[in-house]
């Protein structure tokens, strides 16, 4: 299975280098470049992953059918940084999955930042898998929700770092 996945990031890569070698067009600067790039590799190893491997949330049913996933296109401009703000007390809440399941997730703490001179603050949450594995997120509500984006939200998975100090 992951034979499969390799020989898709192998692909890509050499694409992407290709790309990089005739600059396809593009004006940006090296780094916002690099950057495209590498969200664009992790994209198509996820779809690759969700294809492809045993954990996919497609094997588990014999009906479901996987195309590869819809994505905007990268927009460097919607890159911010921010340390992680821990809340004192951490709630439980309810949220809900893309069937409308109810799961129970932790307030856990949130990241801030500025975008066209407005102050956004997004609450980081702590899950856990059905097999019991602790996983971080933000979820979050955007007018493309319901409409462009699932009916429940939107999400952005988040590594937590060991450093209270790190910024995301």
């Amino acid at each position: 299975m992951f034979g499969s996945v390799l020989k898709y990031i192998v692909l890509l890569v050499l694409l992407t280098g290709a790309c990089g070698i005739i600059s396809c067009g593009n004006k940006n600067s090296p780094q916002v470049e690099q950057y495209i790039k590498s969200v664009e590799i992790e994209r198509t190893v996820k779809d690759s992953i969700f294809e492809h491997t045993p954990e996919s949330p497609f094997a588990s049913d014999a009906k479901a059918h996987f195309h590869p996933l819809v994505y905007y296109d990268v927009n460097h401009q919607f890159v911010f940084k921010s340390k992680l703000y821990l809340f004192n007390s951490k709630d439980t809440v309810k949220v809900f999955g893309t069937k409308g399941e109810e799961r129970k997730a932790i307030k856990y703490g949130y990241v801030k930042f500025i975008y066209l001179e407005r102050k956004f603050k997004l609450n980081v949450y702590k899950g856990f898998s059905k097999n019991g594995d602790e996983y971080y997120s933000i979820w979050f509500t955007d007018k493309t929700t319901g409409e462009e984006t699932y009916g429940v939200g939107r999400y952005l998975d988040f590594e937590l770092q060991p450093d209270a100090e790190h910024e995301y």
